[in-house]
């Protein structure tokens, strides 16, 4: 078994880890506070880090956990996830079909934000981050079926919406 260190380990999870508690909360600035608190609660159980199978999938259940704390605290007032990528459009194609894909674009980050968390959570593990369904059950506490099935699930509504929008419009 290898040896854990932070700085090899750990400190590469925290983009991914921000993520996740963004997806969560849907809150940069929460989002960010959350990376630094499970960062220190990593760092706190350093003397237990032999005993863990996955500091990866540890480190994503302390995160997950914080950020359901967090969302409980705030009262569940979120606001639109606001994230990078919507502005990268093709440049060859015409301001019409840009606007087009910024409208699709900004549509599915809120179909996704619409979802429950435990569907957003999955969907963004598996689809954004590309876990394997058992670490995906490993971080938040359901079986490998309840992660497939949520994950079924939040894709499904999310096409059922999105064609719903395209057939009907605003």
């Amino acid at each position: 078994m290898k040896e854990i260190t932070f700085r090899n380990d750990v400190l590469p999870l925290k983009n991914e880890l921000y993520r996740l508690a963004l997806r969560i909360t849907m809150n940069r600035e929460e989002a960010e506070d959350i990376v630094q608190e499970t960062l220190i609660k990593v760092w706190n159980r350093r003397n237990e880090w032999e005993n863990i199978e996955s500091i990866e999938a540890y480190s994503l259940t302390v995160c997950r956990n914080l950020a359901l704390d967090a969302i409980k605290k705030m009262g569940n007032q979120v606001e639109s996830i606001e994230t990078i990528g919507i502005d990268s459009v093709d440049k060859s194609s015409t301001p019409y079909e840009q606007m087009m894909h910024k409208d699709r674009i900004s549509l599915v980050r809120q179909l996704i934000d619409s979802l429950p968390e435990k569907q957003r959570s999955c969907m963004q593990l598996r689809d954004i981050e590309g876990k394997p369904y058992k670490e995906i059950a490993t971080v938040l506490g359901i079986t490998e079926e309840q992660v497939k099935v949520n994950i079924f699930r939040a894709r499904q509504a999310i096409k059922q919406k999105y064609q719903e929008y395209e057939q009907y419009g605003l």
